[in-house]
């Protein structure tokens, strides 16, 4: 069945019907994957305790969607191909067929060393293929995954495994980024001091690193293959799990310290993935997608494994980073796999563009089609830079709006299919009901608007719950507006119904009675010639309520700190207004980051505020030292 939306009346008239039916609606799109059990019922919910059942009674496996299901007419289709992080390193390509019995012989693995359904195994992995086949296997029996990005602290890791009780640990000897080489096998073994509840580690061989094994407890991923090849159990039936069953928990960090384990469950999390990768990028078959993400995020998740492969569509993982050896290096990637689809975040498309267009200029760029964003709302300079000089002036963007806790995409452009403007994330995709409120709730009719961005009704894709405490998930989602799934955002909807994200809520300053969002504040900023990239937080101010505090990244160093401060709040001047010029500009060295490039803008409130003593934890940050250059060189 073609769940495909053609063109964008198409678009108009399954989102009406969506919204008008959505039960119909949805129980058509999950009809066209593949159930052990059909559901009595597509939806039972409430969003006050929440309780959110889709799908009732329904029974699959994920991984028959992702692999068994291809095998007949794509099983020679490459699934997976993975760029290392060296380019002199072989390449490595999957078939469907390939990959389901690597799926099949590690899912034995797991059992064999006694995992089971319904335990929870932490993986802390390289961006390799195993790191995708062992997230399929866990799939594949039942187990809930917990992946854990390889760049988090020992602590962080600690605090996740703990915080699920997990029996088993998958990880690697060590891992590749760049220049650098991560000892992930002695980070956890930091980690497993504190946690008793582990039982097992399976241990891949990635950079051959010194480590230590411990007796009984930790084992090769290359033995334990082998033992299960020796005894023939190359093949494991797929566990039958209920619609509701937990398929994962996936941290995401809170506005209070500890990290929230946000649940995601088979049957609705598969049909969601797998319709919105479908059509945000209208894949074509045999097209070649490469999602630049890591798997240890949500994005990877849904937009490396579960979507694509859940359509059979060929993913490309890279290990490496955008800048080595060189910043040309997803240009190379693009051209050697002659890339359909590219989808990346506005902190790598920022990053590449100070380097000139010496790396992009002699690459063939031909093949791309279409074009991503994600992660946050991408700046105007950095769309036009994607636009003009990756995308020939001829690839829509998609400019996704998403998080964590949604599982998918929920408002974006469909490629090709509805008429995009720079920097707006569009329009809902079917089954979507945004709606703008104020602050006590009220929903904010028509357009030309901006307020609170709720939604209204469930999709498939959301979260259920936070691990082990349910209560969390009600105050931190449903409990702020009676009967809203509260994004945490702000949005502006333009007279065309378009929707632009406007940063977190917490992120828009209130100088003198105007309400000011930071990213306009920051797009402003990085228009000025030389600036990098920058950061505009609020502080109390004497007079206005709230003054602008902005912290910059220079290309170069300056002759005249103040002159060039002048030119900054000129240039916000000229492009935003007066009001909006920044009260104090710190010029950094860089802005504290957590590792998918999201700028930690609580801890630079903080010290704007002066409250530098309770910035709370900043180890799991990408670069934890540029925290103590940026407060000993506050502004007072």
């Amino acid at each position: 069945m073609d769940l495909s939306i053609k063109s964008f009346e198409d678009y108009q008239k399954v989102y009406q019907h969506s919204v008008e039916q959505p039960e119909q609606f949805w129980d058509t799109v999950a009809s066209s994957f593949v159930w052990k059990k059909k559901w009595n019922k597509v939806l039972d919910w409430n969003f006050k305790e929440p309780d959110i059942n889709w799908f009732v009674g329904g029974k699959l496996n994920i991984t028959e969607n992702c692999l068994d299901r291809h095998l007949a007419d794509k099983g020679d289709q490459p699934a997976l191909i993975w760029e290392p992080n060296d380019p002199e390193e072989h390449h490595r390509a999957f078939t469907y067929k390939q990959l389901h019995q690597k799926v099949c012989l590690f899912a034995n693995v797991l059992k064999n060393n006694g995992a089971k359904k319904g335990d929870r195994i932490c993986i802390y992995m390289p961006m390799v293929p195993e790191l995708a086949v062992a997230v399929l296997a866990c799939a594949r029996i039942g187990a809930i995954h917990s992946v854990v990005f390889g760049g988090f602290s020992a602590q962080s890791i600690a605090d996740r495994i703990q915080d699920a009780n997990c029996s088993m640990v998958i990880t690697a000897d060590g891992s590749y980024r760049g220049t650098k080489e991560v000892p992930l096998k002695n980070v956890m073994d930091d980690a497993l001091v504190q946690c008793p509840s582990v039982k097992r580690v399976i241990v891949l061989t990635r950079s051959r690193t010194p480590i230590s094994m411990i007796k009984g407890r930790d084992v090769w991923w290359e033995d334990e293959i082998k033992k299960v090849e020796t005894l023939g159990m190359l093949n494991c039936p797929a566990e039958e799990m209920d619609a509701e069953d937990p398929l994962f928990i996936l941290y995401t960090s809170g506005s209070t310290g500890k990290p929230k384990g946000v649940v995601h469950t088979c049957g609705g999390y598969m049909v969601y993935a797998g319709y919105s990768f479908q059509n945000v990028f209208q894949y074509q078959p045999e097209e070649v997608y490469f999602c630049t993400a890591d798997i240890g995020w949500i994005t990877g998740h849904t937009y490396i494994v579960y979507g694509p492969l859940a359509m059979g569509a060929t993913s490309l993982l890279f290990e490496g980073v955008p800048t080595w050896p060189d910043a040309g290096r997803f240009w190379d990637i693009v051209a050697e796999y002659k890339v359909n689809i590219l989808y990346t975040a506005p902190t790598a498309i920022r990053s590449l563009m100070q380097f000139g267009l010496d790396f992009v200029k002699d690459k063939d760029l031909s093949s791309l089609r279409v074009l991503g964003s994600v992660g946050e709302p991408i700046n105007e300079e950095a769309w036009n830079w994607y636009h003009e000089h990756i995308g020939k002036k001829n690839c829509p963007i998609v400019d996704t709006w998403w998080q964590t806790e949604t599982g998918g995409i929920l408002i974006s452009p469909l490629a090709n299919v509805t008429p995009v403007k720079p920097c707006f994330a569009t329009l809902p995709l079917p089954g979507i009901q945004p709606i703008l409120v104020d602050e006590k709730g009220e929903e904010i009719i028509g357009n030309g608007v901006s307020g609170n961005l709720c939604i209204k009704f469930p999709w498939p894709g959301m979260l259920r719950t936070t691990y082990g405490d349910h209560e969390r998930c009600r105050v931190n989602y449903f409990a702020t507006y009676e009967n809203l799934y509260f994004t945490g955002d702000g949005c502006m909807r333009d007279e065309d119904g378009y929707y632009r994200i406007t940063g977190r809520v917490d992120d828009v300053i209130n100088v003198s009675g105007h309400r000011i969002g930071t990213a306009e504040v920051e797009n402003a900023i990085n228009m000025f010639s030389d600036v990098v990239e920058s950061a505009v937080v609020g502080y109390p101010h004497d007079i206005k309520g709230q003054g602008i505090y902005a912290y910059v990244i220079l290309s170069r160093e300056t002759d005249d700190d103040e002159l060039t401060r002048k030119d900054i709040s000129m240039t916000v001047s000229r492009i935003i207004g007066a009001i909006a010029k920044p009260d104090k500009i710190q010029f950094v060295s860089g802005l504290p980051k957590t590792r998918s490039g999201k700028i930690m803008r609580r801890i630079l409130r903080k010290i704007a505020e002066g409250e530098v003593n309770s910035l709370g934890d900043t180890s799991t940050l990408l670069d934890p030292a540029v925290v103590d250059e940026i407060k000993n060189g506050r502004l007072s």
